[in-house]
């Protein structure tokens, strides 16, 4: 029988992969610096891929229950041009392949479907070193130890695992977002409400874009993005709305009531990536899942693909019970050309962003 399997983060990826190991009857724990299950606000909508992160649902066996949770509607999709002009307005007419859930909702069906005592909350680790023969051993910030035979990094960007399989570092991406909330937006806000639609807006600029989303209960969240370098943007002051609101001078008062009236934020986030094609020799007894194994920049694969790395990391340590060094091995043999694919395209799509006239050109020629 496959030995019980210690994870390191309960996000999305970490929880998949505890439920898929559970499927499989493999005990698994999970250690998680967050105090609490709600703790902290779990960010916004997910779109949950056809490919990747529904076939992921499919194995941990949750695939009703987050079709119970699908914000209906959501799929619905809008580009503006700065001046407010509406370039694309696409209705989610339902035959989308990425219905939209909060993160929340998601972690929350997740934890759910756990024995009780899975996850571990409060313990923050702050080392891990080896031991040999496969086996580490994991130092939290409260003193302890604990000794691990399989240990899975699914701790994201700043993973303290990653360090035993690689040298690699995050580096900022150029790009950072600062991200906003309006609340009781169609009776508080309805002009910007109006503006965003019933699912996702975008209205680029080269450098710069405002995008938003809108979830349930009336919710308008927010991504305002601006590629600048990191001295800039440590130097800007981008807590202050009406410092943000003056990147976008002259843009709709619709989009840029996202900022200057704001409910929430806004909250500054620089990007970070790992190198393109990040990966590492076979190291016994340890792997990574997620953004700890091919953080890149945002494009909407990030958590699905997180959950499809645990998914078939769960699935792979089942299928070869007694042997995990070959579970593995095959695991890493597909993530590795899977890591790196998105990430070519999620630097694409990035740049395509980043310079938009022929985009707005051909998107002005359908109205």
């Amino acid at each position: 029988m496959t030995t019980h399997v210690t994870i390191v983060g309960a996000g999305i990826g970490g929880l998949v992969l505890a439920r898929v190991l559970h499927v499989h009857g493999i005990t698994s724990t999970v250690y998680e610096a967050e105090p609490s299950a709600g703790s902290r606000a779990q960010g916004g909508q997910l779109d949950i891929h056809a490919g990747t992160g529904q076939p992921a649902l499919a194995l941990a066996g949750l695939t009703e229950a987050f079709r119970a949770i699908i914000h209906h509607g959501a799929e619905a999709d809008r580009v503006l041009a700065p001046d407010g002009t509406v370039l694309l307005d696409e209705p989610d007419d339902g035959a989308g392949g990425r219905p939209e859930v909060l993160r929340g909702e998601l972690r929350r069906i997740l934890l759910d479907s756990l024995p009780e005592g899975t996850v571990h909350w409060g313990r923050k680790v702050t080392g891990v070193r080896p031991l040999g023969a496969g086996r580490h051993e994991l130092g939290f910030d409260d003193g302890t130890v604990v000794r691990t035979e399989l240990l899975v990094g699914a701790d994201g960007a700043w993973s303290k695992v990653r360090p035993l399989l690689s040298e690699a570092e995050p580096v900022y991406a150029g790009l950072t977002f600062v991200e906003t909330y309006l609340y009781d937006a169609d009776t508080r806000h309805p002009a910007t409400a109006a503006a965003v639609g019933a699912g996702s807006m975008f209205a680029p600029a080269p450098g710069k874009w405002i995008g938003a989303h809108r979830e349930p209960n009336g919710v308008l969240h927010a991504y305002i993005a601006l590629h600048r370098p990191a001295e800039w943007i440590g130097a800007a002051e981008l807590t202050d709305p009406a410092r943000v609101a003056a990147e976008f001078d002259g843009w709709a008062s619709e989009l840029t009531a996202l900022i200057t009236d704001c409910d929430a934020g806004p909250t500054v986030r620089m990007l970070y990536t790992l190198p393109v094609g990040h990966r590492w020799p076979r190291t016994a007894g340890v792997t990574l899942i997620g953004d700890a194994a091919h953080l890149s920049p945002p494009a909407g694969e990030g958590a699905n693909l997180a959950m499809l790395d645990g998914a078939e990391l769960g699935a792979a340590l089942a299928a070869h019970p007694g042997d995990p060094e070959a579970a593995l091995a095959a695991y890493e043999a597909a993530m590795f050309p899977r890591g790196e694919a998105a990430a070519m395209a999620a630097i694409r799509m990035l740049d395509g962003m980043h310079a938009p006239s022929e985009l707005l050109t051909t998107l002005s020629r359908k109205t």
